[in-house]
Parts: structure tokens; C-alpha cells; sequence
């Protein structure tokens, strides 16, 4: 969103409504009313009330919301009031994501934030006072300098704030970033491989005696509070995109729009001429085998392996278990048995395929090394259907 003037004060951000707008009105509809929308990337909470009803309705006119729609927003504190997020509110927001990322000020400080730590409990007693009772805090370890007993003090201080739902990130350096030319991977002032590893044990282990379900590699819920948004990722399902940079995923091709403003306002012209046509490849079917195997094993559940075969080939069934034969030794992966919530040997699996059993990674063990677990799959020549 460029600066961070607010919405309605801002001709970019104005112009930027207006063009997201078409693209949205020029887009197909799937057919059935959305399910959730998620308001994410830059920072949406510098949009007016306004121009964020604006969006709903476009959306709603176009696909159609469902009454039961979790529609959510990423905010960040110091960026909104209580009469801003009651507005927000009344245009259908139901579910708030706060970008908080630490509690020491020097963390904040290197994560580049502009808010304090005293702006998070202002923002939280915000949500409070708002009623909204989904609401999800985002935590980065691994920061520069940052220390075991911080990120213990980080998980219990935002524990005490009574979120429905936490996202537990590990840093990533990105070479082409202003971070990532500051600050090398594996080199100090950046914690060890084993200490975040360890953060990532701890936050496991102290977030699960609050109660909350490890339910994804980096998000923990309370019961019924997971993120359903992000599920139709996770679960491989179609979705749209819309605006600068953003990627859909329609009957099984994905493309991503342009990430600069020019080159998306040339791209929705372009739509427009052409009546809604977007040239969306089919995706191979080994490389959607991949793309669900990556998404799938990052939740707790994992994968159904009937629903695997009935999609690639019993043949690529048997080649993933005989792939995860080390890992199944390590006790990072495991097969489960849903009807009578057993481990399952996954020897019993070469032969035959029962409709219960499901593929997935051990918590936190499993979760921790996935990495090296998907690395080993992607190596795979993968035959399927």
C-alpha cells in the first residue's frame, strides 16, 4: 500500500481500490459463495472502513459471501482505533491476525517494526473492547540476538493475552532483502541451528500446556479456532488472488499477478479487454502430487492415503512410503489409523490401502526436520495416474 497514509487520505491507495475492483468484477466465479476471504500482504488496516466495505461488496456481488464466511484481516498495532476496527467489524470482519512479532523493543527493532510493545497490549484491549473473539498473534523466532529466555518470556506474555490462535515463525534471510544483506544465514549475530530448534521444541511444549493444538508446522489453535483460510491452501483447494503479486490457485493451474503497481494496472486493463481470460496452465500431474504432499504433511493430520491413490496411482502410494522408509525409522513420519487411533507399520501399506489410514509428520519432531523429509520426496521421479 506504499506509505502509510490512511486509506481515504491517499490518491494511491484510492486508485489502487478502484483497479482492484475491476479485476475482481472481470474474474469468473467458481460457482459456490466464498467460504472465507483474507485480507493480507502490505498493511490492510490502512484502509478506510469505507474502502474495505467497498471490496466486501464487490466481492459479494461477484461470487457471492457466505453467511458463515470467516473474513479476516492482518493489522498491525499502532495502525488502527476503536472505531476503525468497530467498523471493520460491521462490514463483516470476523477473525483479526496481529502482527506482533516480539515483546523486547531491541527485537522489534531489528525486525524493522515501528510499533512498541506497549502498542500490542493497546491493540489487544482494542479487540477486546470490539468483542472480536477470534483473534491471532504472529511470533518470529530465530531474530538476531535473540535468546532462549526472551522467546520463552515472548510465548508467555502473548499466552496471557488470550489469543483463539498463534503463528510461530522461524526468521528467514532472504538474500535480495535489506535484512537479508545485513544478516547472513548461519552466521552470528543469528542464533545457532540448534537453538532454534530448540525455540521451536519450546514453543511445542508451551503452547501445548496452554492449550493450544499444534494443528500446522507454525500454527497453534484453540478448539475450533484454527485458521480456515489457510486450510484451503494446506488442503490443496482452489482460490483466488487478487492485487499486486497475489497467486490463484483454479482448477488445478496457478499463475500470480505482477507485483509492481504499473505492471498490475496494465495486467487488469489487459483482463478487462479480454473478458475475464487468463491463461492458467495445467499443472503435471507429479508436480501436484509434490504440491500436496508439501502442503498436506504441514498439518497434524496429514494425508489421507486412499485420497493420494485415488488421485496419483496406488504405484506413487507405494514409492512415497517406500521413500519415507529412513524417516519412518527416525520417528519423523508415522501412519495413522484414524478409526481405531493407532500407529500403523507402514510395511502393512505395500499391499493394501484402508480408507483410515493417513500419512503424516510427528509433532514436533517430525515438524522440525520437514524440510528434510519433503527434500528426499522432491528428489522422487514420481509416476501417476
Amino acid at each position: 500500500m506504499g506509505d502509510r497514509t490512511q486509506g481515504d487520505n491517499s490518491g494511491a491507495i484510492t486508485q489502487y481500490i478502484t483497479i482492484l475492483c475491476q479485476e475482481i468484477l472481470t474474474t469468473p466465479a467458481l460457482g459456490n459463495p466464498l467460504q472465507t476471504v483474507f485480507f493480507g500482504g502490505g498493511t490492510p488496516s490502512l484502509l478506510s472502513v469505507g474502502q474495505l466495505e467497498q471490496i466486501l461488496q464487490t466481492l459479494d456481488q461477484q461470487f457471492g459471501i457466505a453467511a458463515s464466511a470467516e473474513i479476516s484481516i492482518e493489522i498491525d498495532p499502532g495502525t488502527f482505533d476503536l472505531a476503525q476496527l468497530q467498523g471493520y467489524q460491521a462490514t463483516g470482519i470476523s477473525r483479526v491476525s496481529l502482527g506482533l512479532q516480539a515483546f523486547q523493543p531491541e527485537l522489534l527493532q531489528v525486525c524493522g517494526r515501528s510499533h512498541t510493545a506497549n502498542d500490542v497490549y493497546t491493540a489487544v484491549e482494542l479487540i477486546h473492547q470490539a468483542n472480536i473473539s477470534n483473534f491471532s498473534l504472529d511470533l518470529i523466532s530465530g531474530l538476531p540476538h535473540q535468546t532462549l529466555e526472551q522467546w520463552q518470556e515472548s510465548l508467555s506474555k502473548a499466552i496471557a493475552l488470550q489469543p483463539t490462535h498463534l503463528s510461530v515463525y522461524d526468521l528467514i534471510v532472504e538474500p535480495v532483502t535489506a535484512f537479508g544483506r545485513q544478516y547472513k544465514p548461519g552466521a552470528k549475530p543469528l542464533p545457532s541451528d540448534e537453538m532454534t530448534a530448540q525455540m521451536y521444541r519450546l514453543a511445542d511444549q508451551v503452547l501445548s500446556i496452554a492449550g493450544y493444538d499444534h494443528y500446522e508446522i507454525s500454527n497453534y489453535a484453540r478448539s475450533g479456532y484454527q485458521c480456515r483460510h489457510n486450510r484451503v491452501y494446506w488442503e490443496n483447494r482452489s482460490y483466488y488472488g487478487f492485487g499486486m503479486g497475489a497467486a490463484s490457485y483454479v482448477q488445478g493451474g496457478r499463475f500470480t499477478r505482477p507485483r509492481t503497481r504499473r505492471e498490475y494496472f496494465r495486467w487488469v486493463e489487459e483482463l478487462v479487454e479480454n473478458e475475464g481470460a487468463i491463461a492458467c496452465p495445467q499443472t503435471p500431474a507429479p508436480e501436484r502430487l509434490l504440491d500436496t504432499l508439501m502442503l498436506g504433511l504441514r498439518l497434524a493430520e496429514g494425508l489421507r492415503l486412499t485420497d493420494l491413490a485415488q488421485q496419483f496411482g496406488v504405484a506413487a502410494v507405494d514409492q512415497i512410503l517406500l521413500t519415507l522408509k529412513p524417516y519412518f525409522r527416525q520417528g519423523w513420519v508415522e501412519l495413522f489409523d484414524t478409526e481405531t487411533c493407532c500407529l500403523v507399520e507402514p510395511n502393512f501399506l505395500l499391499n493394501q490401502l484402508s480408507p483410515t489410514f493417513s500419512l503424516r509428520l510427528t509433532k514436533p519432531e517430525g515438524f522440525l526436520f520437514s524440510n528434510t523429509v519433503l527434500t528426499a520426496l522432491f528428489e522422487q521421479n514420481f509416476v501417476c495416474l
